[in-house]
């Protein structure tokens, strides 16, 4: 079965996933989603040091929003926040340093910013890919406790808290990699059979998207997506893959068009449905 899946994804990620799929799936994107203004709006980015989240974090500061950086190391996110206030004008930039993978410092996290700040859309960008098992200090093995458990830990706190704002939303960054798993949940630890880093990130992307679309369905007044953002930050990938049009057209297309996304939540932002726990 697993041979199956990965032919499958093979394929799929060849016809979708590559420079010439982007350029066909942005055939349907619509440029002027993108020229809006959200100053009063505030966005959630976590991982936002660095690639992805770094990138989205300044699309949002350079048109007005309010940014919310929630990092693990703080010299590189306060050298990242320093950039982007630098290269966008924005000042509302603040900076958050928290591990996800550690279930009760993040909910001590939300009770404190729920105090403080509003919030209006959560990007859950960070995430990990540790090849060799590690546990955290709680003994939860370190892949699960970032991806899966810290996602879950940090959305969940956050929905009372995105409710009370206009138009909220949940933007998760999963990956496509998770077809070639389908949802096991008897050895979320890893514990079972040979350590497969690869996989257990798959795993967890996929773990990631199931949970989307139980809380779209739990939640209907906050949109919930699940987005695949192309092969991004190594040498190969970077050729066959316009990175940058990527994430302009992709995530920051998600939660900066204006107006209530067109695609129901509990998607993918291709919109196709997302995948039966059962496939």
């Amino acid at each position: 079965m697993l041979l199956y899946r990965s032919a499958v994804w093979f394929a799929k990620g060849l016809r979708e996933y590559t420079k010439s799929g982007y350029e066909s799936a942005s055939k349907d994107f619509i440029p002027d989603d993108l020229e809006v203004q959200v100053p009063g709006r505030a966005f959630m980015v976590t991982g936002g040091n660095s690639g992805i989240g770094r990138a989205t974090a300044f699309e949002i500061a350079k048109r007005g929003g309010t940014v919310h950086l929630v990092c693990r190391d703080q010299n590189r996110a306060e050298g990242a926040r320093g950039e982007i206030i630098r290269e966008s004008g924005n000042q509302n930039i603040f900076l958050h340093i928290v591990d996800l993978s550690d279930p009760k410092t993040v909910w001590k996290f939300v009770e404190n910013f729920k105090q403080e700040h509003t919030l209006n859309v959560l990007i859950n960008n960070a995430g990990c890919m540790v090849n060799k098992r590690e546990l955290t200090e709680d003994g939860l093995e370190k892949n699960f406790a970032t991806n899966t458990l810290g996602v879950y830990v940090l959305t969940t706190a956050l929905i009372p808290v995105l409710e009370k704002e206009h138009d909220p939303r949940v933007v998760t960054v999963s990956s496509g990699g998770m077809l070639v798993q389908k949802l096991s949940t008897d050895d979320l630890q890893s514990e079972r059979t040979a350590f497969d880093g690869t996989m257990v990130y798959a795993q967890n992307k996929r773990q990631q998207v199931v949970l989307t679309e139980r809380w779209a369905r739990a939640h209907p007044a906050i949109h919930f997506s699940c987005m695949h953002p192309g092969w991004v930050d190594t040498p190969e990938p970077s050729t066959a893959l316009d990175t940058k049009k990527v994430l302009r057209s992709f995530l920051c297309w998600t939660e900066l068009r204006s107006g209530r996304p067109k695609l129901p939540a509990g998607v993918f932002e291709d919109g196709s449905p997302i995948f039966s726990p059962k496939k």
